[in-house]
């Protein structure tokens, strides 16, 4: 799972959102801040163990994130075609005054142009509306899976001495380098898999992909 949808829309931009969004699921928004403290069984005197987290790619990694992918891919699959749909309408009416130049009359002209910005407002607002809403649903699946995994990363440094762990998702991360060594990525996503298994079956199956919208009667008609 693998939610990076920062992609700023514009009109016309819908494949960009569209691409970006098959990944929906893919991996959530926001960035999950991770900071464990080892009070219990303190390591040696004088001695700092320090550790790594993509804390992003571990929500993305386990079993229930993945889950949780499948379920917003097919959820928002319909609205992507849309979106493909609206913006093909626009190539088409483009594509139509690029071909008429010379040979379609002005009245003609105009109405494509008027219709060809009226489609484009309307793909803009639908594009919106749509990454809100994708926002707001990875956002949602983020923080449900976040607070589990801080618990199960607390209690992974607790009981391993660590001194600090640090996020390396996180925006303007302090680390420049990080050994793999020290990285406990993996170690977080089978920790968590294993205190909150997903149930056998409990992904649905892929929804067969919706149809794109047929034009509206607004839409331009083959010469």
């Amino acid at each position: 799972m693998n939610f990076s949808l920062s992609t700023q829309t514009r009109p016309g931009s819908c494949r960009t959102i569209v691409r970006t969004a098959t990944l929906v699921a893919a991996c959530l928004l926001g960035t999950v801040a991770v900071r464990a403290q080892a009070a219990a069984a303190p390591a040696a005197a004088g001695a700092t163990k320090i550790g790594v987290i993509n804390i992003r790619q571990a929500i993305a990694g386990t079993a229930e994130g993945k889950q949780a992918g499948a379920e917003l891919q097919s959820q928002f699959a319909p609205r992507q075609n849309e979106l493909e749909g609206m913006n093909k309408q626009i190539s088409d009416v483009r594509q139509r005054l690029d071909t008429g130049q010379g040979k379609i009359s002005q009245e003609e002209q105009a109405r494509l142009t008027r219709q060809g910005e009226l489609l484009t407002r309307q793909l803009q607002r639908k594009q919106d509306e749509y990454q809100e809403d994708v926002n707001a649903a990875q956002g949602e699946v983020f923080d449900r899976i976040g607070r589990k995994m801080v618990d199960v990363l607390d209690r992974y440094a607790r009981e391993n001495n660590f001194t600090a762990i640090f996020d390396s998702s996180a925006q303007n991360t302090p680390i420049l380098f990080a050994s793999t060594n020290i990285d406990i990525t993996q170690d977080i996503v089978r920790l968590y898999d294993g205190a909150y298994p997903v149930k056998a079956g409990a992904t649905p199956a892929a929804k067969p992909a919706a149809a794109a919208p047929k034009p509206s009667a607004t839409a331009p008609k083959p010469q």
